[in-house]
């Protein structure tokens, strides 16, 4: 669809959705970015949108020698990992409830953390300087290295999942969502909170859009740090990935894996767009750059999709992070039961149970319409249906 137009008070907001589809809250957060001298040219919202902590959930916003680190969130580097196997259906046993097990005792979920590393060089060559890195990071006083160490290769919780999936061909696919874990919460916290002390934030409309500016000691901190979570959560999933490999192998001692895709979709990168170097922050968005591919999950009873960018310049090259909550979680889990939850996934080997009721599919937008809302975005590649759905 065209992006709709919303004037704002110093850039535009242009939204690839209904304007009428975003709730209240969630609109005046994007006129309160599009406020903030920093922002640049027009903030983008992509159809998934919807009221997030710190900023909008499905916002682009590129800015001039500024960040905002409260726009960016305390999961830093939140992605997905998604890789399609030499498997298919016809390979699957009757019953998926060992394989579900499998991957919930390979990857542990929630506040779960493993004895020891579980991370090697079949994941990457260079630990030894990523965590050399981890002493230079801001305030460590407050970060606990050996609780990193062992959450890397861990999922979390809230909404963030492991799935074995069927593409329309039949192929079997493996994917991943979560990001940097504990420490990436601790330094985005930290970081959030010298933000809204600087004197330059002390008149926005909206303390959580405290920025950092191009040139400060505090900007060098924010961003060092920044870049290391990113990197921590990119390698988080690439070993999550190699551990669900491993039970799939266990399992189908022939099975074969593709190339994997993997995207951040909570991050900042310096980019060029409409001719200047800015800094953007996809908060709940992808890359979707012509040529590149995208992952976009729907919920754990519907299904997701597997794009290609087409390189929109009015969306900052970006396109939605998934289908995007239509209600909150406290309200999800006041209006449907265990039992709407079982009717909703049917189908799937997951929870079903009350501790995941706020995952509900009806708790979410409808993934199929956001995918058309952003057709001038992205051009699907496949589209998956889950099997099994891990979730902490």
């Amino acid at each position: 669809m065209a992006a709709t137009t919303i004037p704002g008070q110093h850039v535009d907001i242009r939204l690839w959705t209904r304007p009428e589809s975003v709730e209240d809250q969630a609109m005046a957060q994007l006129h309160n970015i599009a406020a903030l001298p920093w922002t640049f040219k027009h903030v983008a919202v992509m159809p998934d949108v919807h009221y997030g902590k710190g900023a909008t959930v499905g916002s682009v916003i590129a800015m001039r020698d500024a960040v905002s680190p409260a726009a960016v969130g305390v999961d830093i580097g939140c992605g997905m990992t998604a890789v399609r196997t030499s498997l298919t259906a016809d390979d699957l046993p009757a019953s998926l409830a060992p394989l579900r097990s499998a991957i919930e005792a390979a990857v542990p979920v929630g506040f779960g953390l493993h004895r020891d590393a579980a991370f090697d060089d079949r994941d990457f060559a260079d630990w030894d300087a990523f965590w050399a890195r981890f002493d230079d990071l801001t305030d460590k006083t407050r970060l606990d290295r050996g609780r990193a160490v062992n959450q890397m290769g861990t999922l979390g919780g809230g909404n963030h999942f492991t799935e074995v999936c069927l593409d329309t061909t039949g192929q079997v696919w493996v994917m991943l969502h979560s990001g940097s874990r504990g420490v990436g919460n601790l330094l985005a916290q930290h970081h959030i909170e010298v933000a809204r002390g600087l004197a330059h934030n002390a008149e926005l409309p909206d303390p959580d859009l405290a920025v950092f500016l191009a040139g400060t000691p505090q900007m060098a901190a924010y961003r060092h740090d920044l870049y290391w979570a990113q990197d921590y959560a990119r390698r988080n999933r690439a070993v999550m990935l190699r551990l669900v490999s491993d039970v799939l192998r266990a399992h189908f001692p022939t099975v074969v894996f593709d190339e994997p895709i993997s995207v951040h979709h909570n991050y900042v990168a310096e980019e060029v767009h409409f001719g200047e170097e800015v800094l953007v922050t996809r908060k709940g968005a992808i890359r979707a750059g012509r040529g590149d591919l995208g992952i976009i999950p729907g919920s754990m009873g519907t299904g997701s999709y597997i794009v290609r960018g087409l390189g929109n310049p009015d969306s900052f090259e970006s396109a939605s992070h998934g289908a995007g909550r239509r209600m909150s979680r406290n309200k999800a889990r006041k209006r449907f039961t265990a039992d709407d939850l079982a009717a909703q996934t049917a189908g799937v080997e997951c929870r079903k149970d009350s501790g995941v009721v706020d995952e509900i599919p009806a708790a979410y937008k409808d993934i199929d319409e956001v995918i058309r809302d952003q057709s001038d975005l992205v051009e699907v590649v496949a589209k998956l249906k889950q099997v099994v759905c891990v979730k902490g």
